[in-house]
């Protein structure tokens, strides 16, 4: 991989926690020996081809963040505020990235455990100008379901991808997408679907079942199990 300091990188992290137990905000609790955000964080800052990583939180813990977040090289840190929705959110992070990132990679701080190998992968595809997401095939038979609980159709798994992140963009691009999506009123739940959503190709890579999302509170006990049998 080149280490031409160009990828600009944004952890999405301004979520609200409302499927987790208790009050303290799920990226923030600890998980594998370290709060889940910092997981992330100190991969990509530990990059030598990463220029900044914009980190969006909460409204008010971007001027009193916890301390254990300035544990990575902080001359490469921001804090943005997070926005009413995920693709808000993404979208201020976007508009913090430095001018030097022509290559912007989000991530959502659920995914502790992405490796260098899974980075390398996105960046090397957004590098040749694609638009990218990391994935698995899924190997489960997926049923579509009315709101009454009946089955109305069973769906080719052929075609079917569990889609990961980071996902990654030649920066016009993704820019782009959110600008067009902000006019139109319009989000998604993954930033290449705004992509998809104006007629950009969006490309498969390899993704690792390393990089799983930590979401309901028993996944915090399978990624505790997960990380000790690695």
């Amino acid at each position: 991989m080149s280490t031409a300091r160009d990828v600009g990188v944004v952890i999405v992290a301004g979520g609200s926690s409302t499927r987790t137990a208790g009050e303290e905000l799920k990226q923030f609790r600890w998980v594998a020996g370290k709060p889940m955000l910092l997981h992330s964080l100190q991969s990509f800052i530990a990059r030598p081809d990463v220029v900044s990583v914009v980190v969006v939180v909460p409204q008010q813990y971007v001027a009193d963040p916890p301390p254990w977040i300035f544990q990575c090289d902080v001359d490469r840190l921001l804090l943005s505020v997070g926005g009413r929705t995920r693709t808000e959110s993404a979208r201020n992070g976007l508009e913090d990235l430095p001018n030097e990132a022509s290559i912007a990679l989000i991530h959502d701080a659920a995914r502790p455990f992405i490796d260098d190998a899974l980075i390398d992968r996105v960046v090397s595809a957004a590098r040749d100008g694609k638009c990218v997401v990391p994935g698995l095939p899924v190997t489960d038979t997926i049923k579509e379901v009315d709101a009454g609980g009946a089955v109305t159709a069973t769906l080719d798994r052929a075609k079917l991808w569990r889609v990961q992140t980071p996902q990654g963009f030649p920066r016009e691009l993704i820019e782009r997408a959110h600008r067009e999506a902000k006019v139109a009123n319009a989000s998604a739940t993954d930033d290449a679907g705004l992509c998809e959503r104006i007629g950009i190709p969006v490309h498969i890579v390899p993704g690792s079942e390393r990089a799983m999302k930590v979401t309901l509170e028993e996944d915090f006990q399978r990624a505790e199990s997960f990380f000790k049998a690695k």
